[in-house]
């Protein structure tokens, strides 16, 4: 058919649906009469669980790289092993999650050392200029997920992560010989960040090609295994790295990554070669069908080939904005606590010895609360999953408020005890709350749009907060501020769920637009767009399902 780009060469697919009449193997030109034209649109499930359109009564045509490509970007009939070599798949995820999370979670006492480095008598900005280090490596772990997403696709799980934490090896060994904070914004900030965020994708992406039954368990055992990470590095940088000095420090931590790259090529792809995450599936379906267009302006052409590989379609739903908006806030002040605290700890209680103490706390409960929230969450139905994401803000915002008012050192600690399950919680629904809003189908890029929107705030919290320091000479005012966003974005979240029931109510009361399916080339009204029916590649000219 010409409107969906199918080959009129090609035969009648040989997997038929039920609805169709015995002699189906005969070619039709064209729709027929009026009362199939009324049925402009249909959706005809495969054996192989695709789904194939009919538009205007047509019969269903194929054509061999159609229906090829379509089961690979759905991995029909793939069964994952559900263990054997998959564990050893975990134990590699383990390490990289841990490694790349410890680090940055550890960054306070990496800070501190910074600090005396860098420390210049006269200069009034010594904090602001140092977090931006510890700021940009967060950030741009955030920053380069929708791009990581599309080199995961194209290059595949292994490559992908090998050659992430080869970049991350590289960032943090040149970081150990550079003497400005120039440079190490970039050694560390931009190549430790970015190998990090090619290296940590991937690890996530691959346990779903060796677990489907076991696949909450398999990420339970990396998420408890990479919290042992975030508490055990503390340890070792204060009781053994750090007496060998700053250069040392960053090339012990560089080992890390090095053993990752040699974990990372057991990351072996076991589903079908080809994309299979985002637009890319169903859009090099239609390109591989003829489905491209023939004439046009370059920027046109160009604009089809940036949505082939990009699918914004989550952000035409409303509640997937301010779910985004919300989370994009609450952030700015999330990564405050990581970097700052130590040297709090340094300034408010001098005589303590075991600062590092606090972050092990917070380490173990985000481990505890990962696991104790991720149960909690799978017995909430629904978009009510949110409202915990609100308490974990609103009591992140409150805790990172009490931090300056602890007089006793226990009394941090157990302020630490509680951010660590805010974290937990917040890290944990992230990814049951995004299939809840867009579907399983755009869930993958869904969150990786979120990570980017998140890299920003977060990049920017630590040097604020710096400056902040350094205007007033106390943390009193930078953990105070700190803790604003979070609240404001835990009460933007509260009315996410509010928003989807209005929708669905609105979607129920209005009266069918029957016309619309009459008209094969009518194109989808945003109303009828409800959360989570759009598949990726999605594409108004050519289908609507």
């Amino acid at each position: 058919m010409g409107t969906d780009g199918v080959d009129d060469q090609a035969q009648p697919s040989s997997r038929v649906s039920g609805t169709e009449q015995s002699g189906g193997s005969a070619r039709e030109s064209g729709c027929q009469s009026n009362e199939h034209a009324a049925q402009s649109e249909r959706t005809l499930p495969q054996e192989d669980g695709t789904v194939q359109v009919i538009e205007a009564g047509c019969k269903p045509t194929s054509t061999p790289a159609l229906e090829t490509d379509t089961a690979e970007s759905h991995g029909g009939g793939f069964v994952p092993p559900e263990g054997g070599f998959g564990w050893l798949v975990v134990l590699a995820a383990t390490w990289c999650n841990g490694s790349i999370f410890g680090i940055q979670n550890s960054f306070g006492i990496l800070h501190m050392m910074l600090v005396r480095e860098h420390a210049d008598p006269e200069d009034k900005t010594s904090q602001f200029k140092v977090a931006w280090v510890g700021a940009l490596a967060m950030g741009m772990i955030f920053f380069c997920s929708p791009v990581v997403s599309m080199f995961t696709d194209h290059f595949g799980c292994r490559k992908t992560a090998v050659s992430g934490a080869i970049l991350a090896f590289i960032g943090l060994l040149s970081t150990s010989f550079a003497n400005s904070l120039s440079l190490r914004y970039f050694t560390y900030g931009i190549l430790f960040g970015c190998g990090s965020s090619f290296a940590f994708q991937p690890s996530l992406v691959i346990l779903g090609h060796y677990f489907r039954q076991r696949l909450g368990l398999a990420n339970g055992v990396v998420t408890a295994g990479a919290s042992l990470f975030s508490m055990g590095l503390p340890v070792l940088l204060t009781k053994a790295v750090e007496p060998l000095g700053l250069s040392r420090t960053f090339q012990i931590l560089s080992l890390f990554m090095f053993v990752q790259a040699l974990l990372a090529l057991t990351f072996k792809p076991l589903l079908p070669a080809g994309p299979c995450m985002g637009s890319t599936g169903l859009a090099k379906s239609h390109i591989q069908a003829g489905a491209t267009p023939q004439s046009g302006s370059w920027w046109q052409k160009a604009l089809v080939g940036i949505r082939k590989y990009f699918n914004l379609r989550v952000f035409h739903i409303l509640t997937y904005r301010v779910w985004a908006f919300g989370v994009a806030t609450a952030v700015l002040g999330y990564f405050v606590p990581y970097v700052h605290l130590i040297n709090f700890v340094k300034e408010q209680f001098k005589e303590t010895k075991k600062e590092w103490v606090l972050l092990v706390c917070i380490g173990a409960s985000s481990g505890v609360g990962r696991l104790t929230f991720g149960k909690v969450g799978d017995l909430i139905p629904g978009l009510k999953k949110i409202y915990m994401q609100v308490a974990s803000f609103i009591a992140l915002g409150l805790m990172s408020i009490m931090i300056p008012q602890c007089s006793l050192f226990e009394e941090l600690v157990v302020v630490c005890v509680f951010l660590g399950l805010c974290d937990g919680c917040f890290l944990t629904m992230m990814a049951p709350i995004a299939f809840e809003l867009v579907g399983p189908m755009q869930a993958s890029q869904a969150i990786g749009y979120l990570l980017g929107l998140m890299s920003l705030p977060m990049t920017a919290g630590p040097p604020i907060a710096g400056l902040l320091h350094d205007y007033f000479g106390n943390y009193m005012v930078a953990f105070s501020a700190a803790g604003v966003p979070p609240m404001i974005g835990g009460v933007v979240l509260f009315f996410v769920p509010l928003i989807h029931q209005r929708q669905k109510r609105g979607q129920t009361t209005a009266p069918e637009e029957t016309t619309a399916h009459m008209l094969p080339n009518a194109q989808p009204t945003p109303k009828s767009c409800s959360n989570g029916d759009m598949l990726p590649g999605y594409i108004d000219a050519v289908t609507h399902i």
